[in-house]
């Protein structure tokens, strides 16, 4: 399925104070599904992901230790990794940094990093050409929210070449806008309990890998 590809309506109110009641709307959603809703979205999410990257050759996949009711994206990597693939996790040397990659596998040492989110113990340098971006809330053209930090935006930015981005979140995060702003950088996929949805550009599917 492809991503609707007219641009979202903006509003004469103040972007910043829509995005964050947006955040805070979503954030609570999903903090507060059932944890049979979650787990039964969970496998849907994971069946269409799966599908979606096997179809690709194996590569370095980046991904984010699941935190405040996010997918957990680890059962599927370990099994992409017995496939060939390589894993890695991002973390944080500083708060406006880009963030960096350590490669990841499911015995790996971990240790806290910042804000409290674990991260690799042993900082083995990792470049993903496939990255999957947790969202918050995200809309028809791709564009996402995530906690508001602009982490994402600034790495991919850093990122040459910047890989194939895959947004991953529950339908309850699927809003009419997020307001982008002008340095936002749209998914290119975005992966839900019920689907894959290509962005605009991409409405033939991905390229060849």
């Amino acid at each position: 399925m492809m991503l609707r590809s007219e641009h979202p309506d903006q509003t004469g109110a103040n972007p910043e104070a829509v995005r964050s009641a947006l955040r805070r709307r979503c954030l609570a959603a999903r903090e507060g599904m059932p944890e049979n809703e979650r787990a039964l979205a969970a496998v849907r999410l994971a069946g269409h992901l799966s599908a979606l990257l096997r179809a690709r050759p194996p590569g370095t996949l980046g991904f984010c230790w699941p935190i405040r009711g996010e997918f957990d994206a680890r059962p599927l990597v370990a099994e992409l990794l017995r496939a060939g693939w390589r894993a890695c996790l991002p973390s944080l040397p500083a708060p406006a940094a880009a963030m960096v990659f350590h490669r990841w596998t499911p015995g790996a040492a971990m240790q806290p990093g910042r804000y409290d989110i674990p991260v690799p113990a042993e900082a083995a340098a990792c470049v993903p050409d496939t990255l999957l971006l947790p969202l918050v809330a995200f809309d028809a053209a791709g564009y996402r929210l995530g906690y508001g930090g602009g982490y994402f935006d600034r790495t991919l930015a850093a990122l040459v070449p910047r890989p194939l981005t895959i947004g991953v979140g529950f339908e309850l995060a699927r809003v009419d806008s997020t307001l982008p702003q002008a340095h936002d950088i749209p998914a290119d996929v975005i992966v839900t309990e019920i689907g894959v949805f290509y962005s605009p550009p991409l409405a033939g599917g991905l390229p060849p890998a």
